[in-house]
């Protein structure tokens, strides 16, 4: 009996340590499948950050390319002192934050509208979906010239047969100008993500609360909006990250005028315009950790997401 008992439990830690033994063989093939990809990512990314680290404590001026040398953190005194860091951080943030507010409030009623069955719904998603897929800078110069040119724009015109004179949307409101383009662009974007959040939601829990007498408005605001909160924050941390790297629109439609000079743009003008390589490198310095620190709160939330979406 007790031969018995004591081999089926020696037979049990052996097959443990044979499947152990495979776990650890596939974690080893695992990683090494990873490391090509890794490498090649370091290579294409973190280098050339290091090289602008590098840059950023320079003084160079392509003007006068025998004048470079060490210049310690002067640059970076520079950018924090002499206010335009602080101004374009401002618009950036502005920008940003409307273009991003009013793309979710967009979003969210088109996945509202797209989240019913009707005919030519294929259709209709696939137009919606157009502008997201758009060059940034094709749908620029289609808003600049089709869209809100003072003599021929759609807009103006449209103004016209309400007796509203025409208005120059670049000059007199660029900053809205942006706004508006960057909302019809990114707009479909969370309505992508909004609609697979209210397709996953259960339709018994729905058809449960129309039964109790709840109309479809006290069902919305009371089960919907708590189920796509995490869709919506997820939404808006993935849009405030791209957004922060928009400059198409901003260059070929204002050109940083008007409270429209973002952190992307402002490193573009001291390279490019000033030849300030030095500063212009402690500028992307700078705005490499203002992304960092944003894209840091969205894998957060999305490992957060992913953790509670397991635990169900």
């Amino acid at each position: 009996m007790t031969t018995m008992v004591v081999k089926p439990a020696r037979t049990r830690v052996r097959k443990k340590l044979v499947l152990t033994a495979r776990e650890k063989k596939g974690l080893r093939l695992s990683r090494a499948l990873v490391w090509p990809a890794l490498i090649v990512s370091i290579v294409l990314t973190q280098i050339p950050f290091l090289v602008t680290i590098y840059y950023s404590f320079q003084e160079w001026n392509l003007l006068r390319p025998g004048s470079r040398g060490f210049a310690g953190l002067d640059n970076y005194v520079t950018v924090i002192t002499n206010g335009a860091f602080t101004q374009s951080l401002g618009a950036t943030v502005l920008i940003t934050g409307s273009s991003v507010l009013l793309s979710v409030i967009i979003g969210l009623l088109l996945a509202v509208l797209l989240d019913r069955k009707f005919m030519g719904q294929g259709l209709a998603r696939t137009l919606l979906i157009t502008p997201f897929l758009m060059m940034p800078a094709a749908a620029a110069l289609v808003w600049k010239w089709a869209m809100l040119d003072s003599n021929v724009g759609m807009v103006n015109w449209g103004l016209s047969l309400v007796g509203i004179d025409p208005v120059q949307w670049n000059t007199d409101y660029p900053a809205l100008t942006i706004i508006m383009v960057l909302t019809w662009q990114y707009a479909p974007f969370m309505m992508l993500i909004l609609l697979a959040g209210l397709q996953s939601q259960s339709g018994e829990i729905l058809e449960a609360a129309a039964v109790d007498g709840a109309g479809p408005i006290r069902t919305f605001i009371t089960m919907t909006l708590p189920h796509l909160r995490q869709y919506i924050e997820l939404s808006v941390l993935l849009g405030a990250i791209m957004l922060l790297q928009v400059f198409d629109p901003i260059a070929i439609m204002t050109r940083g005028t008007g409270g429209t000079k973002t952190l992307s743009y402002l490193l573009y003008e001291r390279a490019f315009v000033g030849l300030e390589i030095g500063e212009a490198a402690a500028y992307g310095v700078l705005t490499v950790l203002v992304t960092i620190i944003v894209a840091t709160i969205a894998l957060r939330l999305l490992f957060k997401i992913f953790k509670s979406e397991g635990a169900r």
